[in-house]
């Protein structure tokens, strides 16, 4: 696979303090490529009386030759080799670091996650389920974590398994899943959104989970506390209008207790496999997303940018976060020119971002 020929600095972009996919994605849109905008982004942030060191290309070069060395892929947002369904989510991370085999993301897939605590029960279950699932040709992901993620990969991986893990793609976590990571990377794909070398921490995992939701046309969630990470991606497939599918369990069992509560809300019980094929059809009992072609999330056409006074431009802002919805609606503008506005004011360090498109003065 070949690089684009702006990957250095694309990279850098990337890399650069306070700079996250939304704000890629948007400095992108407005001025064409990464190397235009590396340019732009000083004078950006001098109108906000702040600094913003640009990431060294010497340090971006070195990350593209370590990933060599290790023999991974980068995949970058808006290439071809880009994953289709992931890149139509919001904050679509804007490079992938992948091991193994990328054809599987040509396939459709569906995530099976759940606690690391798991029961014998849950494990037997979650093991039998991804084995159905990988013969009906659905790629299972998962996170590689200890308990439910661990059985739904080692029963998959023959025929397809793809593993989404919170560190580098080099890392093994937990250690003792080293083994299992190394034979995901020979038969099936490790994907990962941090830099090789990085050990995973604590706010890294929730970014994992919205790759595994966003990777996924539907998500399954075997057994997971309420305040689980399972549950979380679970919430976030909600939000991305991906199915849900949830294991019911014993009510004594808090284990089962996050799933139960999903299908309070509305997720689709699960019994076999079968039921996942049933939720994951059309009504013409074809497989829904079949060939995992979703449209890549628009960029949109900023035009000129807006330079008002900075205070008029904030004046509905507050250090309450507001819906970039509600901005439009109130200000009577173009959705792409509130985004320009918006996208000024953060390179200026007055504007945080906040899940949910919301904004606030920062």
């Amino acid at each position: 696979m070949r690089l684009p020929g702006d990957a250095v600095s694309r990279l850098r972009l990337i890399r650069t303090d306070s700079i996250g996919p939304v704000t890629y994605r948007q400095l992108i849109a407005r001025f064409g490529d990464a190397e235009t905008a590396l340019k732009s982004l000083p004078d950006l942030a001098r109108r906000g009386n702040r600094s913003l060191a640009l990431h060294p290309q010497s340090e971006a070069r070195a990350e593209l030759e370590t990933a060599a060395t290790l023999g991974a892929h980068l995949l970058f947002l808006g290439t071809p080799d880009y994953p289709a369904l992931l890149s139509g989510t919001e904050t679509a991370p804007p490079v992938l670091y992948a091991r193994g085999d990328l054809a599987l993301l040509d396939r459709p897939a569906v995530a099976i996650v759940g606690a690391r605590n798991a029961s014998a029960a849950g494990t037997r279950f979650a093991r039998q389920l991804a084995l159905d699932l990988a013969e009906a040709d659905y790629v299972v992901v998962s996170g590689l974590a200890r308990g439910i993620d661990a059985a739904a990969h080692a029963a998959a991986l023959e025929r397809g398994t793809i593993a989404v893990v919170a560190g580098g793609v080099d890392v093994p976590y937990p250690p003792d899943h080293a083994d299992l990571m190394a034979r995901i990377a020979e038969q099936g794909l490790v994907i990962a959104e941090q830099p090789p070398g990085i050990e995973p921490q604590a706010r890294h995992f929730p970014r994992r989970n919205r790759i595994i939701a966003g990777l996924s046309a539907g998500t399954i969630v075997v057994e997971g506390a309420p305040k689980s990470g399972s549950l979380i991606t679970a919430r976030i497939a909600a939000d991305l209008g991906r199915e849900v599918m949830a294991v019911p369990g014993s009510p004594l069992d808090p284990r089962a207790q996050g799933c139960n509560l999903l299908i309070r809300e509305g997720a689709t019980l699960i019994q076999t496999a079968a039921d996942v094929l049933e939720a994951l059809s059309t009504l013409s009992g074809q497989p829904a997303l079949r060939f995992n072609a979703a449209e890549p999330l628009p960029l949109p056409d900023y035009g000129p940018a807006l330079t008002p006074d900075p205070a008029a431009r904030a004046a509905l802002l507050s250090p309450t976060p507001a819906a970039a919805d509600d901005l439009i609606r109130l200000t009577k503008l173009p959705p792409a020119q509130v985004a320009s506005v918006l996208l000024d004011l953060e390179l200026e360090g007055a504007l945080t971002r906040h899940a949910g498109a919301r904004v606030a003065l920062g």
